[in-house]
């Protein structure tokens, strides 16, 4: 199981960043789609959607998900620092900093459909668009932004399984641990310091460091929000499409909830340059 558990995360890891340099626009926004409305797909199985309602939800997606694209991807050739999505950006800092706290503290499932149809709109949509403006911008800087939930989460893992004492949800992910967060936020905290020297931009350190340690934060609660739609649903991972990593979501719970907040960020902070 570990390796093929290994064995995949290369095989993605080689291939995402061969697509993340050398696929044209055109090309990156249908991969984006594709693992939007793959990630759908899981999303309709948590919220236990009939067959019907699930291919709706897909054809739906695609539409919206394939237009929002094309739209961007025309006004990131005049200026790839566009706010023309700022409020979707906006509406998902939103969504993780108040909708998706407010869920996991009472810990209670959605049950209307139309709500987890929304739900699972506000976290793909506004990701797929992040993905595709961030590269835009430079793809360096996506990688540095996904690195950070990548770092993260190793060393929380290690963090917690060296010290890790105190349970940070024990009803939602009984693996997680206040160590382990305290872990990756000082991983992180070097990590930003390093990122921004190494990149020449020591001048916006005092952005980058508490903006890093706020993904931090956000990619915790993305896990989490994730883990406890699975709870809900009775189900052990979102899907089975990667051999032992389990579905999309399962690889991208954090950054549904990191990538449109740096993206927020990013474009704020440029407004004020």
């Amino acid at each position: 199981m570990l390796k093929t558990r290994i064995f995949t995360a290369v095989i993605m890891l080689f291939l995402f960043l061969a697509a993340l340099f050398y696929l044209s626009a055109i090309f990156w926004m249908i991969l984006l789609l594709a693992l939007t409305v793959a990630g759908t797909w899981e999303w309709s199985r948590l919220a236990k959607y009939s067959l019907t309602y699930s291919i709706t939800y897909l054809l739906l997606t695609t539409i919206v998900g394939g237009e929002l694209l094309f739209i961007l991807s025309e006004a990131v050739l005049a200026d790839p620092y566009t706010p023309l999505f700022l409020w979707f950006y906006v509406a998902s800092a939103v969504f993780w900093a108040l909708g998706a706290t407010c869920l996991l503290k009472s810990n209670r499932p959605i049950r209307n459909p139309i709500l987890l149809a929304l739900t699972g709109w506000i976290l793909l949509l506004p990701t797929c668009l992040a993905l595709f403006q961030l590269r835009a911008i430079d793809p360096l800087l996506l990688l540095g932004f996904m690195a950070t939930v990548w770092i993260s989460d190793t060393a929380a893992y290690f963090t917690g399984r060296a010290w890790g004492k105190h349970k940070l949800a024990p009803r939602i992910s009984p693996g997680k641990t206040w160590e382990g967060v305290a872990g990756a936020l000082v991983a992180i905290a070097f990590y930003a310091v390093a990122w921004s020297y190494i990149a020449g931009v020591k001048a916006h350190g005092v952005f980058l460091v508490p903006l890093l340690l706020v993904l931090v934060l956000m990619g915790i609660i993305g896990d989490l929000f994730e883990s406890l739609m699975k709870r809900h649903a009775g189900v052990k991972d979102s899907g089975t499409i990667l051999p032992g990593h389990g579905g999309i979501l399962d690889r991208i719970d954090a950054l549904t909830s990191t990538l449109p907040i740096a993206a927020l960020a990013l474009l704020f902070l440029q407004s004020e340059l």
